[in-house]
């Protein structure tokens, strides 16, 4: 069955059509913030969608009425292999991902991201599926010694939460070179912003993210925004990192399914080369969102890096990538749309 993909433009909106094979794939953690916006443009695309996803950190809601939605953990081996039957490949986001709470928390994050990928590519051994696109982490490089960053860069993360991503890069790699896999794993930096238009974005139980959590200062759902560490080597003292909008995120998966095939595991940066300071970025949400909501400044958080800038070199060339809203205008933006419209996220007003 053939169908016709969508292209979009820098505001996310549709701009011309070209056909492809559809093809079955199965998301893990397909209800989530970077998932369901994968999902989305899957299905935009024509695509059957089969997302897994245990629903204690992601919301049915943001799901469009055709896909199918299993409601599993990833430890449910039977229902896993079956879910993939007649799945071309799998897009595996689930995880836990706060990295400052991994710190305090670390058996839940080996268990829930190191012990679910292994049982999901044991599941994937299981069905015959080869094919893995990995939702992978900056975090794997804890404290570089040069931004930007490049896939070669030395693997030293600072967490358990980088720690359980990278133990999952190596049970993947050492999967494919002995069963004939095709992997890519996806080293996101900062995700943020929102789709365009306001209906979907980001809904975390846990909000540690510094944008949403501007967000919601500006909404004053928080009495003030703490900015966590001011001695950092940087140039205002406060941590530096690099944001990459859930649009080009979502849309750096859809470039790598189309070159997964040949066996073995390739790592890719995603990110768009650009740093902000925490002060940077708190400055700017406020002109953005038009509030002037107060902030503390506190201790650093332990296990939090001073830098973190993506080089996305690789990703450009080989999987031909290229983010589309790297402003970070547009992506506060994004967000205060977002939130603004939706201030108790998925959840009835």
């Amino acid at each position: 069955m053939s169908c016709l993909l969508a292209e979009f433009d820098s505001n996310g909106l549709e701009t011309g059509r070209m056909s492809e094979t559809s093809k079955h794939y199965l998301v893990t953690g397909g209800a989530g913030y970077i998932g369901s916006q994968t999902v989305r443009l899957l299905v935009r695309e024509g695509h059957r969608v089969t997302v897994v996803d245990n629903l204690s950190t992601g919301h049915a809601e943001a799901l469009p009425s055709e896909v199918t939605l299993v409601e599993a953990a990833l430890s449910d081996g039977a229902t896993i292999t079956k879910s993939l039957d007649g799945v071309d490949a799998v897009l595996h986001f689930a995880a836990n991902i706060e990295a400052g709470e991994s710190v305090h928390d670390p058996a839940r994050f080996w268990a829930n991201n190191l012990n679910g990928t292994l049982s999901l590519l044991n599941s994937m051994q299981a069905a015959g599926v080869k094919k893995l696109v990995f939702s992978s982490t900056a975090a794997v490089y804890g404290e570089p010694k040069e931004n930007p960053i490049a896939e070669d860069n030395d693997l030293l993360p600072t967490n358990p939460y980088g720690q359980s991503k990278l133990a999952s890069e190596m049970a993947i790699h050492d999967y494919c070179h002995a069963y004939d896999m095709s992997a890519i794993c996806l080293r996101y930096f900062n995700a943020a912003g929102a789709e365009p238009g306001g209906q979907h974005g980001a809904d975390h139980h846990h909000k540690t993210h510094l944008i949403t959590l501007c967000m919601e200062a500006a909404l004053g759902r928080i009495p003030k925004l703490s900015i966590f560490g001011t001695d950092y080597p940087t140039r205002d003292g406060t941590a530096v990192r690099d944001y990459i909008h859930v649009v080009d995120l979502a849309a750096a998966h859809i470039d790598a399914l189309r070159v997964l095939g040949e066996k073995g595991c390739r790592k890719y940066n995603l990110g768009n080369g650009l740093g902000y300071s925490v002060k940077e970025v708190v400055a700017l949400a406020k002109e953005v969102t038009g509030v002037d909501f107060p902030t503390v400044l506190t201790e650093r958080r332990e296990g939090d890096p001073a830098e973190l800038i993506a080089s996305s070199v690789r990703a450009q060339s080989q999987l031909h990538w290229k983010p589309a809203h790297a402003e970070l205008r547009k992506i506060l933006q994004d967000a205060w749309d977002w939130h603004s419209s939706h201030p108790n996220g998925y959840s009835a007003e």
